[in-house]
C-alpha cells in the first residue's frame, strides 16, 4: 500500500509539471524562458528533454554579397525578434560563400585568396561550432598516437575516467589516471617527450 501511494505521488507530481509545460507552450513562450521550477519538476522536465529547453544560437543565413559587406536590412528586425523572444547569440553568415570557401580545401593560401577576392573578413563556420558548443556546454579532447590524432567531445564538468570511458567503457573501469598536455605546450615543444 505505501509503495502504491508512493507511486501515485510521483505521477501526480510529473503530471502537474506536465501540465505547467502545456500552459507554458500553449501561452507561446519556451520552457527555458520559465524561472520558477522546482527542483523536482526540473528533473521531471529533463527526462522528456523538450526542444524549448534547449539553448538556441540563431543562424541567418544571408546572401553572399550581404554577408561580405556585412549588412542587411533583416537583422535589426531579427535582433528585435530574438531579443523579445528570450535572446540569444545571432550569427549572420552566407551558406553560399562558406561553401565556396571550404572548396578551396585545407590550402591556407587558397582560402586566404579567396577572402582577399571576396573582400570577406573571415569564414563564419569556426564561431557557428565555438558557439555550438559552449551553448550545450559541451568541450573536446584529444588523443594522439603515432598515427592518428582523434577529438572526443564531452560535457563541460566530464571526470577524466567519464571521459575516457567515451573512448571506451574499458577504459572507465579500468581508469588509473590521465596524462594530459597543453596544446601550446605540445606545439611549441614538437612532442611530448621533450
Amino acid at each position: 500500500k505505501a509503495e502504491q501511494n508512493k507511486k501515485m505521488k510521483e505521477l501526480k507530481e510529473e503530471y502537474d509539471a506536465l501540465v505547467k509545460c502545456q500552459k507554458i507552450l500553449e501561452s507561446g513562450k519556451p520552457l527555458r524562458l520559465c524561472d520558477d521550477w522546482t527542483s523536482k519538476e526540473v528533473e521531471i522536465v529533463n527526462k522528456y528533454q523538450f526542444l524549448t529547453t534547449k539553448p538556441t544560437v540563431y543562424l541567418v543565413n544571408m546572401s553572399e554579397r550581404d554577408f561580405i559587406r556585412q549588412k542587411n536590412k533583416w537583422l535589426p528586425k531579427i535582433k528585435e525578434w530574438v531579443d523579445a523572444n528570450g535572446g540569444g547569440p545571432i550569427i549572420p553568415y552566407s551558406a553560399a560563400f562558406e561553401m565556396e570557401y571550404q572548396e578551396c580545401g585545407d590550402s591556407e593560401e587558397d582560402k586566404k585568396a579567396y577572402l582577399e577576392k571576396t573582400g570577406a573578413k573571415k569564414s563564419m563556420i569556426d564561431k557557428i561550432i565555438k558557439t555550438g558548443y559552449d551553448y550545450l556546454d559541451l568541450i573536446h579532447f584529444f588523443t594522439c598516437g603515432p598515427d592518428e590524432v582523434r577529438c572526443w567531445t564531452i560535457q563541460r564538468g566530464t571526470k577524466a575516467p567519464q571521459a575516457a570511458g567515451v573512448i571506451h567503457t574499458d577504459m572507465e573501469r579500468g581508469f588509473i589516471c590521465a596524462e594530459t598536455y597543453r596544446y601550446e605546450d605540445i606545439r611549441e615543444l614538437g612532442d611530448e617527450n621533450a
